[in-house]
């Protein structure tokens, strides 16, 4: 059974603008293991196109070079400084053209349910991500930038969501959610009949 583990390599990203981070996780059936970890750092003396080509170069560098299967990012979160979201949204989107023009498939999850997948916590802090990340034995020490361990909660939420695939678990959830929305709709109808227009 262990040699038909169907196996993936996942390409983590955390947007942004100075600091991105990145990693590589080969997943095969339920255990991953971390091909590399880091950030790549940008100048901010260089105006923000040059940034931009390099973000595109820098993740295309990383696809030839692991042949990832799905591209995984942190969406960006709501702030109050708009300028920052449209700027992290740029490289969001840069590193989405990337992959897209490798015929990489990409998903994205919200910085909330990456920390609540991993640690239990939706509102867990960073530090909280990575010291759990190191529990499960995905990484050593604790990397200078909290960007390189905010790419890996990505890429292993990625990984844990797909786990419940492979075994159907999300499949029961959805028919679960579904049969309860259609009984507590059809309950609300029969007892509030006069509210309903047919």
């Amino acid at each position: 059974m262990e040699n038909t583990a169907k196996e993936e390599i996942v390409l983590g990203i955390d947007p942004g603008t100075n600091v991105m981070g990145y990693s590589i996780v080969r997943k095969v059936g339920k255990n991953m293991e971390v091909l590399e970890c880091d950030v790549l750092k940008l100048s901010t003396k260089v105006e923000m196109a040059t940034r931009m080509k390099q973000i595109f170069d820098f993740v295309i560098s990383k696809i030839n070079q692991y042949k990832p299967d799905i591209l995984a990012l942190e969406a960006p979160f709501f702030g109050k400084n708009v300028q920052s979201m449209l700027k992290l949204g740029r490289v969001q989107g840069i590193c989405i053209a990337a992959g897209l023009s490798q015929s990489i498939p990409f998903v994205e999850f919200p910085p909330k349910r990456v920390k609540q997948a991993i640690t239990g916590n939706g509102n867990a802090s960073k530090e909280q991500l990575m010291k759990m990340l190191q529990m499960m034995k995905l990484i050593d020490q604790t990397p200078k930038y909290l960007d390189a361990s905010d790419s890996l909660g990505v890429a292993v939420c990625y990984c844990l969501q797909s786990q419940k695939l492979d075994t159907g678990v999300n499949d029961k959830v959805v028919k679960s959610k579904s049969k309860t929305k259609t009984l507590s709709w059809a309950a609300y109808v029969n007892e509030h009949k006069n509210r309903v227009i047919r």
